[in-house]
């Protein structure tokens, strides 16, 4: 496996994965405007032929208050099925929140994540620290509730 930033030649693959496995999608104008805003936050997770496999789409919080921390926020996540539980999610997650702080200072990483998402959930709070700030009720498009999740990344 090889984790690497990623490129505009992988939006289509990291939106075929998407598709395979999320109910959340997203235009490939969306994919591309993170990829070229803040270049060195998402990564791509590829087999040994270059196939994506994995991807996390990443940005800095742009909520325009001008008090407010640097911080960013994990869009997606997804690893294709065959190769879950291979620690691909938790990589990416380490490599993307690390160039958060060294590029952007950011002084922690938020996102969402469903409810009844039991493995997500896992590798958010339990491998990786983050704690639940808050539950947004009806956040997905089916009506699902969300945890809305932080980690510090201040040293």
């Amino acid at each position: 496996m090889n984790i690497r930033p990623v490129r505009v030649d992988d939006l289509p693959g990291m939106q075929a994965c998407n598709l395979q496995n999320l109910p959340e999608n997203y235009t490939m104008k969306y994919y591309l405007y993170h990829a070229m805003t803040w270049p060195s936050l998402s990564y791509v997770a590829e087999d040994h032929k270059g196939r994506i496999v994995g991807y996390i789409l990443a940005k800095m919080d742009e909520d325009g208050a001008e008090d407010a921390e640097p911080h960013g926020h994990v869009t997606s996540i997804s690893i294709l099925r065959s190769y879950r539980r291979l620690g691909l999610a938790k990589k990416l997650m380490v490599q993307s929140q690390e160039a958060m702080a060294a590029v952007y200072r950011a002084s922690f990483v938020s996102l969402h994540v469903r409810k009844s998402n039991r493995a997500a959930l896992g590798l958010y709070r339990d491998t990786l620290g983050f704690t639940v700030q808050d539950i947004e009720k009806k956040y997905y498009a089916d009506g699902e509730d969300a945890y809305a999740m932080q980690l510090s990344l201040k040293p």
